[in-house]
């Protein structure tokens, strides 16, 4: 398990963009990690997706799933980014949406890393509420040096 003090630590992000509230579990050795993300109605991006109807924007689901990608990268290679350093995306393949995600609702995010081959790291990753699929995709990112 891992708390938002130390998410706060690994990952760069800040509100509103920080969006993964709790790590649930780590598997280190089979290269899995489970997170929660609780969709609250104060979220920025319900303002205006959409007024009546609010739904979670498919693509803020991708990037928490993709921070959570990050979180199992770091543990499973026992890494912490610094100032110069940034994860990034560099594909995204066969993603879906099954289900809307709306306030309300915990989003647990399922990642596990595929491989991990010359900085580049392919992720399996789905998301769920209430054990429906909400999203999934198959994720690749990698961590680069910044100036």
């Amino acid at each position: 398990m891992m708390d938002i003090h130390r998410i706060l630590d690994k990952l760069p992000h800040r509100y509103p963009f920080l969006l993964v509230d709790r790590v649930l579990d780590v598997d280190v050795a089979g290269k899995r990690l489970r997170a929660l993300k609780n969709v609250t109605a104060n979220e920025p991006f319900f303002v205006g997706h959409f007024p009546k109807r609010p739904v979670m924007p498919g693509v803020l689901m991708l990037e928490a799933l993709a921070q959570a990608s990050a979180l199992l990268s770091f543990e499973t290679e026992g890494i912490s980014l610094d100032d110069s350093q940034v994860f990034y995306f560099v594909g995204i393949d066969g993603a879906r949406f099954k289900r809307p995600v709306e306030p309300g609702d915990q989003l647990i995010l399922h990642t596990a890393m595929d491989r991990a081959r010359a900085g580049i790291y392919k992720f399996n990753v789905k998301a769920t509420v209430d054990d429906e699929v909400a999203c999934e995709a198959v994720l690749m990112c990698t961590r680069r040096q910044v100036s």
